[in-house]
């Protein structure tokens, strides 16, 4: 089911919005329902038509659920049929090991978003889908931020106390903008070695894969996961070394490499199918915010995806940002919301990131992987530890 615009674009640029919430991903559509919540008139738009795709593994682990469950949506993954996760079956070179998981849930971008969205919209905001935003200089608007909106093929201006860029890998809404200090902001500063996101959706399921677990494939060239999801769906979502994907002749193509290799059973045609990519994973923002916007989710900064904690990213950005935004919109813009929301990003993303860049690093060298798969099938109570950081609150 489509999700139309809940108002028509003329009647956006008619009014001063308290918050516009430019991407309607986990962090923004989460952020919006939370502000909405709280009394604020908040407007969300996404350059996207409703639902859509995204390149994701859909994994979301109890850190992710604790957040949903905190801001009232314990049951939505009931609601959304959403597969429990209890397991995780690491393969290399023909070898696995099965490493027992918090129970989390498997559920598409395509389902989630929408829902969150939806949730955003019956918390009283607006939504304005299929939609471009360009964040304006602060000239002569010391009291709100001004975007440019292309709807439809025509141009719109609207205006909110506060802007919340959440426009995920590939965003710009913010570059060229002046920042705090009068310079120039430019664009996400990308990893050079980081590798490339690819993913599809597989409308049916192999032999050889039961719900409940996350199929982890490792080699040099990158990691595959694949995870049962609503509607028995199969998620595949995989990172990539970018120079691989070339020579393999596409991602799909490295991808069934990658899965035959480790030993899992391939989808017939699976590197024919409509494979979808993202930009360089590893990435950082030049900074989070500047006057009167804060920058979170992806379009903040992210690392290579591996352990599920992408989704907990998202969604605690959103409610740490939310109170920081309510108070400028309310109470008028003060650079030590700024400061205060640089900390909470540290304290609640950055160094929540540090768990999937070494795991990256290990994925890199495919004997310290294999030797860490063999250990791991003998001793799988060795991983403990290292779930036990990743899903602390």
């Amino acid at each position: 089911m489509s999700l139309d615009p809940t108002l028509a674009p003329e009647l956006a640029a008619s009014r001063l919005w308290d918050v516009v919430v430019v991407g309607a991903g986990p962090a923004g559509a989460m952020a919006a329902r939370e502000l909405a919540r709280r009394g604020a008139a908040v407007l969300l738009v996404d350059r996207a038509q409703f639902p859509r795709y995204k390149v994701c593994g859909g994994c979301l682990n109890p850190r992710s659920l604790r957040l949903l469950s905190q801001a009232g949506l314990g049951d939505l993954m009931n609601r959304l049929a959403a597969v429990p996760l209890t397991n995780l079956r690491l393969a290399a070179r023909g070898s696995y090991a099965d490493v027992a998981l918090p129970t989390g849930a498997a559920v598409s971008r395509e389902t989630l978003d929408a829902a969150l969205v939806r949730e955003a919209i019956a918390a009283g905001s607006a939504f304005l889908p299929g939609t471009t935003a360009s964040l304006q200089p602060t000239h002569g608007t010391a009291d709100r931020r001004i975007l440019h909106l292309r709807y439809a093929g025509r141009d719109h201006e609207v205006e909110g106390r506060i802007v919340l860029a959440a426009n995920g890998l590939g965003g710009k809404l913010e570059e060229h903008v002046d920042g705090p200090d009068g310079e120039t902001a430019t664009g996400p500063v990308w990893d050079p070695h980081s590798r490339v996101g690819a993913g599809v959706m597989i409308p049916r399921v192999a032999d050889g894969y039961e719900s409940g677990t996350i199929y982890m494939a490792c080699a040099a060239e990158g990691y595959v996961g694949q995870v049962v999801v609503e509607d028995c769906h199969l998620d595949v979502g995989a990172a990539l070394d970018p120079l691989a994907v070339k020579g393999a002749g596409g991602p799909g193509e490295l991808a069934a490499k990658i899965i035959a290799a480790a030993g899992f059973p391939l989808v017939p045609e699976m590197a024919s199918l409509p494979w979808k990519g993202t930009p360089h994973l590893t990435r950082q923002a030049p900074r989070v915010g500047g006057v009167r916007h804060f920058v979170l989710g992806d379009a903040a900064g992210y690392v290579e995806p591996f352990t599920g904690e992408g989704m907990a990213w998202a969604l605690a950005g959103a409610t740490q940002v939310a109170p920081l935004a309510l108070r400028g919109a309310s109470q008028g813009w003060d650079d030590d919301l700024l400061v205060r929301w640089r900390t909470a990003y540290r304290r609640f993303v950055t160094r929540r990131q540090f768990v999937c860049r070494m795991s990256a690093r290990v994925l890199r060298w495919p004997q310290l992987t294999s030797v860490a798969v063999r250990v791991l099938s003998v001793m799988p109570r060795l991983a403990r530890p290292v779930l036990g950081v990743m899903y602390r609150e």
